[in-house]
């Protein structure tokens, strides 16, 4: 009985990480256009209109989901743990980055932005106590170092570093930290309540600035502009989540971060295929490594993370 209790024990934890790799890559898949947007939205829209404005759309959509499921409200100490994700992930990361964004190209972001997993893995130690092995350490920053090196090379970073880079470097350290704290909070709430439940408490601080925005820099902007709008507040600050935070539970916050390492290389793939530009042999390489420090990571094996709260 013993040994047929360790099989399915072991079973369900191979069955999480699976289920929980395979949402985390749908979360990364949906964020990788975040920059991009981020860089179309504020060529016309004011850059604080757009980081607050976005997560105000996004939190009637939470409200609507949350009062449609009749999730129940969390407890004091989980509303404590929701204000530092709705700090890092609501209102730090998209208002620096779209800051950042106004004199930046979305490719320079992407350099930056690379080393959001290994941020992410640091505050899966301090925050969520999983304690990755050395292993997973090594591939993880082969996998930075394959990146960074690529887009260097590739010319797609140029000139020295300017008050945008402090902006995005700020940023990833707070997402870093919202990625963290809300993928062990949604053991407990679940992915999806727990971006919901943090977009409605930062309303008292996105409503009021989008209304402050919009009174100083009246929204104008053609239909490109609005459609990435749009796609930052129903996907990048709202759908997005549900699969990430889900993932991060089931899969360990640490090592299912790292498929964060694919998502510069996913941003030069839209860029192919959106805007016709060529994908060169040096590309396909990066993406190689990058895959391969992906998978040797994933094959890791550290502590086993908690058990996901059941999604509604």
């Amino acid at each position: 009985m013993r040994g047929k209790s360790s099989a399915t024990a072991t079973s369900t934890v191979t069955t999480d990480r699976t289920l929980g790799l395979a949402l985390g890559a749908l979360g990364v898949l949906g964020f990788s256009m975040s920059l991009p947007m981020t860089r179309v939205a504020v060529h016309e829209l004011d850059p604080w209109f757009v980081a607050f404005g976005r997560a105000v759309g996004a939190a009637l959509l939470a409200w609507a989901y949350l009062r449609s499921t009749g999730a129940p409200r969390p407890h004091p100490g989980q509303w404590r743990r929701l204000s530092i994700v709705a700090l890092g992930v609501v209102v730090g990361f998209p208002l620096l980055t779209s800051l950042a964004l106004t004199t930046q190209t979305s490719a320079h972001g992407a350099v930056v932005i690379t080393v959001l997993p290994a941020t992410t893995a640091v505050f899966a130690v301090l925050r969520a106590g999983e304690r990755p092995p050395p292993l997973f350490w090594v591939a993880s920053i082969g996998g930075l170092l394959a990146v960074l090196a690529f887009l260097v090379v590739s010319g797609t970073v140029s000139g020295a570093p300017a008050l945008a880079d402090l902006y995005l470097l700020a940023a990833v350290v707070l997402c870093g930290l919202g990625y963290a704290e809300g993928g062990a909070l949604a053991r407990e709430l679940g992915g999806a309540r727990t971006i919901c439940w943090a977009l409605l408490l930062s309303l008292p601080v996105t409503l009021p600035s989008t209304a402050v925005a919009a009174a100083v820099h009246p929204p104008h902007a053609g239909a490109v502009s609005w459609a990435a709008f749009g796609y930052l507040t129903a996907v990048s600050m709202f759908l997005g989540f549900f699969a990430w935070y889900a993932g991060l539970a089931r899969g360990g916050i640490a090592q299912v971060g790292q498929i964060q390492l694919t998502q510069p290389v996913l941003t030069l793939l839209w860029s192919a295929l959106l805007l016709g530009e060529a994908v060169t042999p040096a590309s396909v390489g990066a993406a190689s490594v990058v895959l391969a420090c992906v998978v040797l990571t994933q094959r890791s094996r550290g502590g086993a993370p908690a058990p996901a709260a059941a999604e509604a």
